[in-house]
């Protein structure tokens, strides 16, 4: 059966000639490695964009299956259905030898290979194609890219959301429309290699109890400990080492696997050992004691001060029509300064405002426990002298100065700068050289509007076409912008807030997202906070690396999970090898609340020339509410030392 409309243009496909499997599943939860599949659907299309096999089926998942009032699967529908194990033989041979395409494909390869595993078996799916991360580089104008709206848009006809086999159905459709838009930009498809997901590497551990109390600081000479200290345990203990560190979890003590200039003791019977820890105490003027030291003082812990818990009713609601609003920050400048390694963090400087020109800056909040910050008092965006204000201006050509600058420029002007030929750039800037970008002849071909580099000075605009549907600007932050999150209903984003890191499609090297969980210290509670490639999450499940193709990736965090002493969410980007940042160019980055909803807030970060690692974003507690603030700051070294800055026990 054919599922092609009359009008269906198969020029696309043509250009992307690979056999797909379009895939659904509708699941009992959103964890792969403990929720269960009820029901998949796979449509398999060849080259030519013709169906060629159709499967669906209810799956008995032998448990509770979760949010009924979403996917309306009951355990009275789903009894008597056939388990996973009896249609993997089918699905494998429907998979194998074809590109696995989903909306948001990581979370159903994740269930499939999940499910397989179960099963004794191996996920057949070398490669895979997320018609989110496709229609990222497209960028309809579309107010978001869930499923619908993108069907919609494309013409798809959607007849049962949250049914399998019929969001497989609208997929195929949404695919081959979106192959089409690829092919007229001429854009690379965001094809990920797809690793056995089963492999135990990325099982990660089970989550520990983090520490319920502030850090009170060093150990003083002769004095208690106090609950919250950081304390480092290294060498032979007399002991069970386990026991020792269960009652000093258990008197309130946070034991740490390194040690940093924030620890408050190092516990060791040999202090001349030479290992690392003990070397870094040494370094650090860290307090060590013996274990039999340690043991006496575990009798008599006193109290230390609870992390604060986010309350609700202390929260400034506002309206969900009310715009983002900034802090005020310097606009980008080409030769960003390498800042020292992290450390506590700085006051916070305050509510998110912004300041009219010629104003005096707000005063920075005092140096105090975070407390509720009053109602942002809305700030519409001035337009007068933003010329470029909903334009995104593409920069070709130049030196790596002479792009940043006029990258800067254009935030400067009130655009957005862009990295990537898309269907949602206006305008495009050519310096010396970026007639021969490769990209030009497509733009030439598209007759999109180009201009010399004196056009910045003072651009002259022609008025941009209306399209129906087409979305708000996401809001443009220069380095060092500050936006308060929404928080329609509680003091924290509903859904999981994503922040998306992309780069040039050209980039010869591979580029890491990374994301650490820290505290007050800006240290790691544990090593499993620190979330990348080989641990896309942590223990806890609230922060999640999802890769979306070769040149983007995703930190996504659910905000009202994290526990209290989980102040910041650090989002970081490192290069594998030899190049720098110099050599790759700007990260654009954006992020909003969810991977299919309408980013809030955008931002194009520019390196200097010899990075090897960049701090992209930071999300952040202020008293109950949580800001993004963009960052840009690069360190020449590599993510292992990036890693130990924030405590991160990395290996030699």
């Amino acid at each position: 059966m054919s599922l092609l409309s009359p009008a269906f243009d198969a020029s696309g496909l043509r250009d992307y000639p690979h056999d797909w499997a379009v895939v659904d599943v509708e699941t009992s939860g959103l964890v792969a490695r403990r929720d269960r599949v009820l029901s998949l659907a796979v449509v398999v299309l060849g080259p030519d964009g013709e169906q060629t096999d159709e499967f669906s089926t209810l799956l008995d998942p032998g448990c509770d299956p979760g949010p009924v009032h979403v996917h309306g699967l009951t355990s009275e529908r789903l009894r008597g259905a056939p388990v996973f194990d009896r249609v993997a033989p089918r699905l494998a041979g429907m998979l194998r030898d074809r590109v696995l395409v989903a909306h948001n494909a990581q979370f159903d390869y994740d269930f499939l290979a999940h499910e397989f595993a179960r099963a004794g078996a191996v996920l057949p799916v070398a490669r895979r194609l997320c018609t989110l991360a496709l229609n990222r580089r497209v960028d309809p104008p579309t107010e978001d890219l869930r499923l619908g709206t993108l069907a919609a848009h494309y013409g798809v006809r959607q007849v049962k959301a949250h049914d399998a086999l019929d969001d497989t159905r609208v997929l195929a459709g949404v695919l081959r429309a979106s192959l089409r838009e690829a092919a007229r930009l001429d854009l690379p498809l965001p094809f990920v290699s797809c690793p056995p997901r089963q492999d135990p590497r990325f099982a990660p551990r089970t989550p520990k109890t983090p520490c319920a109390y502030r850090n009170p600081g060093r150990l003083e000479p002769g004095g208690p400990l106090v609950q919250g200290m950081k304390v480092a345990l290294t060498g032979e203990t007399l002991g069970p080492r386990a026991e020792l560190e269960r009652q000093a979890v258990e008197a309130g003590l946070n034991i740490m696997t390194s040690v940093s200039r924030h620890t408050s003791a190092l516990v060791t019977n040999d202090a001349s050992s030479g290992s690392g820890k003990a070397r870094r105490a040494l370094a650090e003027g860290v307090p060590v004691l013996d274990e039999p030291t340690f043991v006496r003082l575990l009798a008599d812990v006193r109290p230390g001060t609870p992390h604060e818990r986010t309350r609700a009713s202390d929260a400034a609601i506002p309206s969900p029509a009310t715009p983002p609003t900034t802090a005020p920050a310097q606009h980008p400048d080409p030769k960003p300064a390498i800042p020292a390694p992290p450390g506590p963090a700085q006051p916070d400087p305050g509510p998110a405002v912004s300041t009219p020109p010629g104003s005096a800056e707000p005063a920075p909040a005092p140096a105090t426990p975070p407390r509720p910050v009053p109602p942002v008092r809305p700030v519409r965006p001035v337009t007068g002298d933003r010329p470029l204000a909903g334009r995104r201006v593409l920069v070709l050509g130049g030196t790596h100065p002479e792009a940043v600058a006029a990258r800067g420029r254009v935030v400067e002007l009130g655009g957005a700068a862009a990295i990537n030929l898309s269907a949602s750039v206006t305008d495009v800037v050519l310096l010396a050289g970026g007639e021969r970008d490769r990209r030009m002849k497509r733009i030439t071909a598209l007759a999109f509007p180009t201009h010399g580099a004196a056009w910045l000075d003072a651009p002259a605009i022609a008025p941009l076409p209306r399209q129906g549907g087409t979305p708000s600007a996401p809001l443009v932050l220069p380095r060092g912008g500050v936006v308060d999150l929404p928080q329609p209903g509680g003091s924290v984003p509903e859904a999981p807030w994503t922040v998306t890191a992309s780069w040039a499609q050209q980039t010869s090297c591979e580029i890491d997202v990374v994301a650490f969980v820290v505290d007050d210290d800006e240290q790691v509670c544990f090593d499993e906070d620190f979330v990348f490639y080989g641990a896309p999450e942590n223990p806890g499940g609230t922060v999640r690396l999802h890769s979306d193709g070769p040149t983007e990736q995703t930190i996504g965090v659910d905000l009202a999970a994290l526990p209290p002493s989980a102040r910041k969410v650090v989002v970081a980007a490192a290069i594998d090898g030899s190049l720098t940042f110099g050599d790759v160019g700007a990260i654009h980055m954006s992020s909003g609340p969810g991977p299919s909803a309408a980013p809030l807030v955008q931002a194009t970060l520019d390196a200097a020339t010899t990075e090897r690692t960049l701090l992209l974003a930071e999300l952040y507690r202020r008293g109950p509410l949580w800001r993004l603030r963009t960052v840009g700051q690069g360190y020449d070294r590599g993510l292992e030392a990036l890693a130990r800055s924030y405590g991160v026990d990395v290996a030699d």
